[in-house]
């Protein structure tokens, strides 16, 4: 890795998020949900924890996946992502330096949002460790996808699936599935809940769990990588 690469690319990224009125809105929108809930539960000690993960998976599919996907997406449109794995940029210094954009307005509105409504429960080291192995697989899951968009107009229909699917998938308790139903086996496996998992024992078998997801996230982005590489 290149520093001097890397915060060039960092800066130039920044300008670009300043100037895209898409990206801006991204990183208001579990802050928002958080003052909702912050102003209808007043009066309550401590919100539910698939309340307050649904900010999160909030947080990081709406804003990390999004953001990092929609700036692959850029760049493969505008077919310069050749150029750049080209350039004494590696492949690898173009991805940190748009993941530390991304991680940095991820940080800020999730914490800010975690302030409203109570950030007590994510004070504990486990639970840190959950939400960094959370945000690799979010990060890793929108630069696959943005490598595979064509357009930046194309991540739009993509990202919906990764929102309901990932980012929402603490709230599928709420839909009256019965405990031993299909839907909440599956969905009992999925990252998002496995690291409300962590809240409830002191196993280290959800992070294992969420690391084998980011595995898959990052074969899932090396295989678009190389497709993207070779497309004609």
């Amino acid at each position: 890795m290149n520093i001097q690469r890397i915060h060039a690319i960092f800066e130039k990224d920044i300008k670009d998020f300043m100037k895209n009125m898409m990206l801006l809105v991204l990183p208001a929108l579990p802050l928002v949900i958080a003052l909702l809930y912050a102003l209808t539960s007043e009066g309550e000690a401590e919100l539910p924890l698939p309340l307050l993960y649904l900010i999160v998976g909030m947080a990081f599919s709406g804003i990390t996946s999004a953001m990092i996907m929609t700036m692959m997406a850029e760049e493969n449109e505008k077919n310069t992502l050749r150029g750049l794995i080209q350039s004494p940029a590696s492949f690898v210094d173009i991805i940190v330096g748009k993941s530390l954009v991304t991680g940095i307005i991820t940080l800020i509105s999730l914490v800010a949002s975690l302030m409203i409504v109570g950030i007590e429960p994510f004070l504990e080291f486990r639970v840190i460790l959950g939400l960094i192995l959370l945000f690799l697989f979010f990060l890793l899951l929108g630069i696959g996808i943005g490598l595979f968009s064509k357009t930046v107009s194309a991540t739009s229909a993509y990202l919906m699936p990764v929102m309901l699917l990932f980012g929402f998938t603490s709230m599928v308790g709420t839909f009256g599935f019965a405990e031993d139903s299909m839907a909440i086996t599956i969905t009992d496996t999925f990252p998002i809940m496995q690291a409300i998992k962590i809240h409830d024992s002191s196993s280290w078998m959800p992070m294992v769990v969420i690391t084998i997801w980011i595995i898959a996230a990052a074969i899932f982005t090396y295989v678009c990588f190389r497709n993207t590489m070779t497309d004609d």
